[in-house]
């Protein structure tokens, strides 16, 4: 089930050191220093992701069903059987389950992950594409993009309690930090609104790039980031303001920008480094928060979309769309791995501890 490792070019170079005015070395001491970069080199060959845990669910669109790849192992340990078309997962509030959103069954499929059952599904109506869940795990919200509605479903009863009209063929949903507001993206009419969970209503319309699909909100919730997949662009949000404050732009040496198209966004915990899947660039980007500047641009497979971080934040997985496969990427080296098969059509990713 794996591929060989792939590595991968940065856009980083390494200044060559020099020695100037020193004494030839003797046979011994050449003999020594051979030895010396011998075991440098054996260092510099061991796995870079030793230290991984945790198993990476990957939802396959074309196969109904969850891959799991121990990142320890970098191996396919298993499938777990889903609804039809599975797309977007993330874990309930709780960490005890893992939800799916899957469009040709029109349900949210709830996982146990001790177990890997099905525990229960819930309708989330036609065409779901991206969900959140309240932190009290009672209300799930999903976009459903042939309805242009954002769905309010009531968990406890399985029934849709509500459902808003926003803009056309709504995808990225991520609720605000105090639970006040729902943001959702319109790909069609390249805006983010804000919706009022009390009241139900639009509060606020922001215009950003064209076809804005996902978000990831900032540690402590500032700001809002949300993926342009057709301005090769990230807009970065101001959640108190709903302004937006900066466009982080992406360049792929030898890449068109029609072929920059990012998707899948992700921070670490402190909030000072960024990921962003470029969609058919086949790169994934590393990006410094503060500066807003790409630090490092990682090669992995064709159309990389979900990206997913463990818990110690030292392994990203990219999930690449259409080759059927995930890279998975050391974070300090910013090199990728080993690129694994998995199911067909991958779209997202959690990563279980």
């Amino acid at each position: 089930m794996m591929t060989s490792p792939m590595e991968a070019p940065t856009h980083r170079q390494d200044t060559p050191r020099t020695l100037r005015g020193t004494p030839m070395p003797t046979v011994a001491a050449g003999a020594r220093a051979t030895a010396r970069a011998m075991a440098c080199m054996a260092l510099a060959a061991a796995p870079l992701v030793a230290h991984a845990q945790g198993v990476a669910w990957i939802s396959s669109e074309k196969d109904h069903a969850l891959t799991l790849l121990d990142l320890k192992t970098q191996a396919v340990v298993g499938t777990v059987p889903t609804c039809k078309r599975p797309r977007h997962l993330q874990f309930t509030p709780d960490g005890k389950q893992v939800a799916v959103a899957c469009g040709e069954s029109a349900q949210a499929d709830f996982i146990d992950i001790a177990t890997k059952k099905s525990v229960r599904r819930v309708a989330l109506g036609d065409d779901p594409e991206i969900f959140d869940l309240s932190t009290d795990g009672k209300t799930l919200f999903v976009s459903n993009e042939e309805d242009a509605e954002l769905g309010f479903i009531d968990l406890a009863s399985g029934q849709r309690s509500r459902a808003v009209k926003v803009g056309g063929e709504p995808e990225g949903v991520k609720l605000s930090t105090d639970g006040k507001l729902v943001y959702v993206t319109s790909e069609v009419a390249n805006t983010v609104q804000a919706v009022e969970v009390a009241g139900g209503k639009v509060v606020h319309n922001v215009k950003v790039g064209k076809r804005p699909r996902r978000f990831a909100l900032s540690p402590g919730g500032g700001t809002l980031w949300v993926s342009n997949e057709l301005d090769a662009s990230v807009s970065v949000i101001d959640t108190k303001t709903h302004t937006v404050t900066a466009t982080i732009a992406f360049e792929v040496k030898g890449a068109r920008k029609a072929d920059i198209t990012p998707v899948g966004l992700a921070f670490t915990r402190d909030g000072k480094r960024a990921f962003v899947g470029l969609g058919r660039a086949n790169h994934v980007a590393f990006v410094d928060v503060a500066t807003r500047k790409v630090t490092d641009l990682v090669l992995v497979g064709k159309r990389a979309w979900g990206v997913a971080l463990d818990k110690a934040e030292k392994t990203l997985v990219v999930v690449n769309g259409l080759s059927d496969d995930v890279t998975i990427v050391d974070v300090s080296s910013a090199k990728a791995v080993k690129t694994v098969k998995v199911g067909r059509v991958p779209h997202s990713a959690v990563v279980v501890e």
